[in-house]
């Protein structure tokens, strides 16, 4: 990879998801390249910032070989795809760990995903790995993971908000364009509020519960976290679906 190729993708993960969705449908990047940029950011940073509890590399850039095959053999079903996200470990992913940021939990490798994750890989976005939170979203500062405390990005010493709180300080720190959440008292808008970033509680039963780790379920939300309300309106789109598996699901 070119130096000045290097520079342009420093620069595209800084900006929005639809600006880097642009990009892949214009064929001026990637999404492997765009992904591994990505990934390239996460480990220059997330030691420090700790919002992320699982990173699975290869897994990730699969995932975008086949965004990028879909595009050229014209198959692209949503404006995201290609564009890479992350998922709160709240929610289950089929052949990747799950443990809701406790130890209770630790080492499970659920056998199968939570709808809106389904709904993430069929519109072809990579998975870039699982977010910390406040440990079974019992939480609001993202620092009772069992697993680490998450800090804000602005300043390593304060708080992300939570619990959603991984995925609003991935999203913060650039690490991730996009990223979900789950909010059921403000899990999702408190974080986004603390760290700079838009968040979004959608209507109930917009966005399946199917798969994501019970707090209160008649409350419980999974929405969409981002840097800007088109990007959350764009994410909220490929996650919300119908679902018979979801007895709320509208």
């Amino acid at each position: 990879m070119s130096s000045t190729h290097t520079t342009g993708l420093a620069g595209l993960i800084r900006s929005s998801a639809a600006d880097q969705a642009a990009a892949l449908a214009a064929r001026e990047v990637s999404s492997r390249d765009l992904t591994q940029a990505h990934l390239d950011r996460i480990s220059a940073v997330d030691g420090a910032v700790g919002a992320f509890l699982d990173v699975d590399a290869e897994r990730a850039l699969s995932q975008a070989d086949a965004a990028d095959a879909a595009r050229k053999e014209g198959r692209t079903t949503n404006e995201l795809t290609g564009v890479p996200v992350a998922v709160k470990d709240l929610i289950v992913t089929r052949g990747q760990v799950t443990t809701a940021a406790s130890r209770i939990l630790e080492g499970w490798v659920p056998p199968y995903d939570a709808t809106l994750v389904r709904n993430l890989r069929a519109a072809h976005t990579p998975i870039l790995g699982k977010t910390n939170l406040d440990e079974f979203a019992m939480g609001g500062s993202t620092e009772h993971s069992a697993f680490g405390r998450t800090a804000n990005p602005w300043d390593l010493g304060r708080i992300p908000g939570g619990s959603s709180g991984g995925s609003a300080a991935a999203v913060g720190a650039y690490e991730a364009p996009v990223a979900v959440g789950t909010d059921t008292g403000g899990s999702i808008r408190q974080p986004a509020a603390v760290t700079g970033t838009v968040g979004v509680k959608p209507t109930y039963g917009t966005v399946s519960r199917f798969g994501v780790i019970a707090m209160a379920s008649s409350l419980d939300t999974p929405g969409p976290m981002a840097r800007t309300v088109l990007d959350a309106a764009l994410l909220h789109d490929v996650i919300a679906s119908h679902d018979p598996l979801d007895s709320t699901s509208l």
